[in-house]
């Protein structure tokens, strides 16, 4: 089943790992974020960017993510493969075998969100048992 809604960055914290001229560089990025819709809850995110310029980037990481899912309670974490276009950052994601908890534990889940104005992104997530 398809589910949909936003989620709003709450906090961005991202330091440069190295650089190797202007706009060539690795950073961090930890992320807070919350969810409205049909993932309602909140999440912390890691993810390690690798910029070609500044308006184009790759990045990876991981999201652990507490809430409701499709009316399911329980936690998650999900394994993001990225990137960022021209002010525009969208992803792909997947629950990592055995993160789930609670009523979301029988779950697979996976999905994309992209990113929105105002800090905002739009997702579609898919989840299956």
């Amino acid at each position: 089943m398809d589910c949909n809604g936003q989620f709003s960055i709450t906090g961005w914290d991202e330091n440069i790992l190295s650089e190797k001229r202007e706009g060539v560089k690795q950073t961090h990025a930890s992320i807070t974020q919350a969810y409205e819709g049909s993932m309602a809850g909140q999440s912390d995110v890691e993810f390690l960017m690798s910029y070609q310029t500044s308006m184009l980037a790759l990045f990876v990481g991981f999201e652990s993510f507490v809430g409701v899912i499709d009316g399911r309670r329980g936690t998650v974490s999900f394994k993001h493969d990225g990137k960022f276009v021209n002010g525009i950052a969208s992803s792909n994601f997947l629950s990592i075998e055995g993160s789930a908890t609670g009523e979301l534990s029988n779950c697979t889940i996976s999905g994309t969100f992209e990113s929105a104005e105002g800090g905002k992104a739009n997702y579609t997530i898919n989840l299956t048992e």
